[in-house]
């Protein structure tokens, strides 16, 4: 499967702030894990998936109240019954990247057992397979830290 990007909007409202004024990460996450949502659902076809990790988030630059981020989210790994996506989000009225980050989905059964996707991720192009090295590393990390627990 090629790696389709799927985009979102928010608008930033005064109820999305924190105490200096800016977006609040909560609420940038919270509308991350939405995107990447879309795009694990989008691709097995159903609603039958579940968060299973936030494998990381970079905030690089605060948000000001008013403006509109672009959050575009896409598939970079698959597993038996898990999905990675990649979400990258950036501010719209200054072109400015803001944040990005990896989001592992699980596709589950009506039980909430996990269940195959069928879905093979094929990286195509030199960006594609930048995205597969970092999360192959993060993945190992993860691995590595559930090993030690």
């Amino acid at each position: 499967m090629k790696m389709e990007t799927i985009s979102t909007w928010h608008l930033v409202k005064s109820e999305d702030l924190n105490h200096h004024g800016t977006l609040y990460a909560g609420r940038a996450t919270e509308w991350m894990v939405e995107a990447a949502f879309i795009a694990a659902s989008y691709a097995v076809g159903d609603e039958h998936v579940v968060c299973l990790r936030i494998n990381s988030l970079l905030f690089m630059k605060p948000v000001q109240k008013g403006h509109i981020l672009t959050f575009t989210s896409r598939l970079v790994h698959g597993g038996r019954s898990s999905l990675t996506v990649y979400v990258e989000v950036l501010n719209r009225m200054t072109n400015e990247f803001f944040v990005d980050g990896f989001f592992t989905f699980v596709r589950v059964d009506e039980h909430g057992k996990p269940m195959p996707h069928n879905i093979t991720i094929e990286p195509f192009g030199d960006e594609e397979k930048l995205l597969e090295e970092r999360v192959q590393t993060l993945l190992e990390a993860a691995k590595a830290e559930s090993v030690k627990k």
